[in-house]
């Protein structure tokens, strides 16, 4: 399994992964119905997906994002794409001036450029239910003593179908140890424990996770209080 990668890719070999996945993926929209008429663009950036463009439903943003993420040596799928023509909301958590595309909404503990409120992400965020399209959490959880409150939070901000990205330093990785302002150690299984905490808890559904020995990466979605739990076939495809 991809998680229990012990050393990172080079460059090289990441620039060798970006251009086979966008061969794959160019013959995958050639030879399925599904993609061939579709308004995506996709560019493959370490092995990170990264979708813009438009669809026409949430349904289609789904599919794309599904066929995508099946690709060998994904490792996440990160999008900005607009649905019926609205532009998403996007946050970026904890960016500084570095938010991960320009138009999304900075918010962060110190003011930067590009930063567009100040908010504690160990306390509650200043957005209403249900209102974000899209969270970017990039080098984030690992700075916070209990990140599951930010993660509730992003739970309760996210509308039905949103995503989450999540993107921190590996725990054997020196990365994860090098800067003392870590407080916590994350692998791919402690996405794992975030998808099945206890019953009366904000639930996840993970749409991929994965690790390239350097990061770990998961892109999740909200579940509902009546929606039922991932299968275990679907969560023995990321986790152990």
């Amino acid at each position: 399994m991809v998680a229990l990668a012990h050393s990172s890719p080079s460059a090289t070999r990441l620039r060798a992964v970006d251009d086979f996945l966008s061969e794959a993926y160019a013959d995958l929209v050639k030879h399925d119905d599904r993609l061939r008429d579709n308004a995506v663009e996709v560019r493959f950036d370490r092995g990170v997906a990264h979708l813009t463009g438009d669809v026409a439903d949430a349904e289609e943003l789904r599919l794309v994002r599904q066929l995508v993420g099946r690709l060998d040596g994904v490792l996440a799928v990160w999008s900005r794409v607009r649905v019926g023509g609205r532009q998403p909301i996007v946050l970026d958590l904890g960016c500084g001036p570095a938010k991960q595309y320009p138009d999304n909404l900075g918010f962060d503990l110190r003011v930067a450029p590009g930063v567009h409120a100040q908010a504690d992400l160990s306390r509650s965020l200043p957005v209403a239910d249900n209102s974000v399209d899209v969270i970017f959490t990039v080098h984030i959880l690992e700075h916070l003593i209990d990140f599951l409150v930010l993660v509730d939070e992003c739970h309760r901000v996210l509308r039905p179908g949103g995503v989450l990205h999540v993107m921190s330093p590996w725990w054997q990785h020196v990365n994860a140890v090098a800067d003392p302002t870590h407080v916590r150690l994350l692998d791919v299984q402690t996405i794992k424990g975030i998808c099945q905490r206890p019953p009366g808890t904000p639930r996840w559904y993970p749409l991929h996770a994965g690790c390239d020995g350097a990061s770990i990466f998961a892109d999740l979605t909200p579940l509902g209080v009546d929606d039922p739990e991932p299968a275990a076939s679907h969560m023995a495809r990321f986790f152990d």
